[in-house]
C-alpha cells in the first residue's frame, strides 16, 4: 500500500441485485488487506441473503435502524454506532426498519472481490 488520501465520488454510488446502493471508498489491488465501502439500504428494503467466501465483514452502523441477521445468531436490531462482525462464509442480511435511509460502513478483510460474493436466495 501506498500513503494517499481518497475523496469519494457521491456519483460512483451504484445500486446492488442485494438491494443495496454501494459506494466504494477503497478497493483496490494495491491495498489487497482490507477494502471500506459505504452501503445505503432504502426504508421497508432487506438485502439479499448472502455470504463471503475467505472475507470477513464488519458493519458500522452510522444512520437509522435495522435488523440484522448474521450466521446462526437471533435477529437482532441495530443503530447507529453499533458494529457488526461477521466471519468468512457467515450467512448475513440487514433489513431497514426506519422512515430514512440505513446508512453504514462495509469493511471486508482481505478486500472485497465480487467473486467471493454468493447469492443465498437464488
Amino acid at each position: 500500500m501506498n500513503a494517499s488520501i481518497r475523496h469519494p465520488d457521491p456519483a460512483a454510488e451504484f445500486h446492488t441485485a442485494e438491494r443495496c446502493h454501494i459506494l466504494e471508498l477503497s478497493n483496490a489491488p494495491g491495498d489487497p488487506d482490507c477494502s471500506i465501502a459505504r452501503a445505503r439500504v432504502e426504508p421497508g428494503v432487506t438485502t439479499r441473503r448472502h455470504r463471503l467466501a475467505g472475507i470477513a465483514e464488519r458493519y458500522v452502523i452510522l444512520e437509522g435502524c435495522g435488523r440484522a441477521e448474521i450466521g446462526g445468531l437471533p435477529p437482532q436490531d441495530v443503530g447507529p454506532g453499533d458494529v457488526i462482525l461477521i466471519p468468512p462464509g457467515a450467512p448475513q442480511r440487514i433489513a431497514n426498519l426506519g422512515p430514512a435511509d440505513l446508512v453504514f460502513l462495509a469493511l471486508c478483510t482481505p478486500r472485497f472481490r465480487p467473486e467471493a460474493y454468493e447469492d443465498l436466495d437464488a
